[in-house]
């Protein structure tokens, strides 16, 4: 299993957001958490950007993973507009 690692950005966006919402969030991540590489329609590998994204409902997680130290690190987490730029 991967040990995931926020941001501080990430952090402050899922205090920022309502309870439930980010309780599904966070669900969602530790999910990906126990392996990252199972095919899932809501995860697809960015193209300007070393990561991958993960959608949750109108929300976006921005994420890399690393292979040699089994973590995740959640870099942004924002709504589906603002969350690239």
């Amino acid at each position: 299993m991967f040990s995931i690692e926020y941001s501080k950005a990430a952090r402050k966006a899922l205090k920022a957001m309502p309870r439930n919402v980010a309780g599904l969030v966070m669900e969602k991540i530790e999910a990906l958490a126990v392996d990252p590489h199972v095919p899932n329609n809501n995860v697809k590998k960015l193209t300007n950007h070393p990561g991958y994204r993960l959608r949750v409902g109108d929300w976006r997680v921005v994420y890399t993973v690393h292979e040699q130290k089994l973590l995740i690190a959640v870099v942004r987490i924002a709504p589906r507009g603002g969350v690239y730029q």
